[in-house]
């Protein structure tokens, strides 16, 4: 983290702590996501819901080089810490999974659980992009912007595959 002196020198200093903690949390959160969205395409029968967990697979990916860029931009190494909000989305949408296995509800069901974690992660990233805006990280605050559309974008797909398929055939 930034130094006393380095902090107090930067607009809305007071939000640096939790900013770098947010990350840390978010960059943990990420790379837990990228198991559940292995097991979440497993699991989807739709192609086009196994098309977007896998885009959104590689996406994911991408917005960990994001923070790592982002900790880079501030001058601290990145590191991730557990998330615990995301090993609990998980474990609902595993959960969820294994009740509504050979379903005709199951890609909806699948879908209402990682509708969860896209809302958490919109939540999160929403937070940040204002955080780096009011600390006046502009580069941090440009690409947490870029995932933050892009989470939103995922958010739209996904209800998009309900409405005109999974929660028909449900």
């Amino acid at each position: 983290m930034a130094t006393i002196a380095q902090s107090q020198n930067m607009s809305n200093a007071h939000l640096h702590e939790l900013f770098v903690d947010e990350l840390r949390d978010i960059l943990g959160a990420e790379k837990q996501l990228l198991k559940g969205l292995k097991k979440l395409t497993d699991g989807a029968v739709s192609e086009k819901l196994k098309h977007a967990f896998q885009t959104h697979y590689e996406q994911t990916e991408g917005q960990i080089d994001r923070l790592k860029q982002i900790f880079d931009s501030i001058g601290l190494t990145a590191r991730g810490k557990k998330c615990k909000a995301m090993e609990g989305l998980l474990e609902e949408a595993d959960e969820i999974m294994e009740s509504f296995e050979g379903s005709p509800s199951s890609d909806a069901a699948l879908i209402a659980a990682a509708q969860k974690v896209e809302h958490y992660e919109i939540a999160s990233y929403g937070c940040l992009v204002t955080y780096a805006k009011l600390m006046g990280h502009n580069e941090a605050e440009e690409l947490l912007t870029e995932t933050l559309a892009e989470e939103k974008d995922t958010d739209g797909l996904l209800t998009e595959i309900a409405t005109s398929e999974a929660n028909v055939t449900a």
